[in-house]
Parts: structure tokens; sequence; C-alpha cells
């Protein structure tokens, strides 16, 4: 691990302390989690800027529409299987 410094106004610093201790977490656990959801929050805005800039192309949907697709199969007489 690595250490970064900030500077952050005295208000917010006892805002972190009292919900740090309110969780039992450390400061630090608090930060580098706070941090981590930032970034990936960041990521996915980007990953979805990138994706209406090139969307896919037709070869690369397949699947696209499987969220639909259901069962393939009638396994509803299964429920009385159980004896």
């Amino acid at each position: 691990m690595t250490t970064l410094t900030c500077r952050i106004a005295e208000s917010e610093a006892e805002r972190v302390r009292a919900e740090a201790d309110a969780l039992g977490i450390s400061v630090s656990h608090m930060i580098r989690e706070a941090l981590r959801r930032y970034l990936n929050s960041v990521g996915a805005e980007r990953d979805a800027e990138i994706y209406e800039a090139i969307p896919l192309r037709p070869d690369e949907r397949p699947l696209m529409g499987a969220e639909s697709w259901g069962p393939t199969e009638d396994w509803s007489d299964w429920v009385d299987a159980s004896g």
C-alpha cells in the first residue's frame, strides 16, 4: 500500500471520525472504501460515455436479448416432484 495525503475542512474530518467510530472501523478504512466506491462510480460513468460514443457492432450483440428469453422448457410440474 501507499500513503496519500489531502487537506479537508475540520468539520468534515470530525464527521469522518464520528461515522468511522459509529461503524466500528478505522478512519483509514472508511476513506479507502469511500475512495474505491467513488473511483468505481467515475469508471462506470466513463464506460457509459464510451458505449454511447462507440456502440456495439451487430456481431458483438448476440446476447442482447437474453434477459427476455425465459426458460426453454416448462418445469412447473417439478413443484409436485418432492413426493
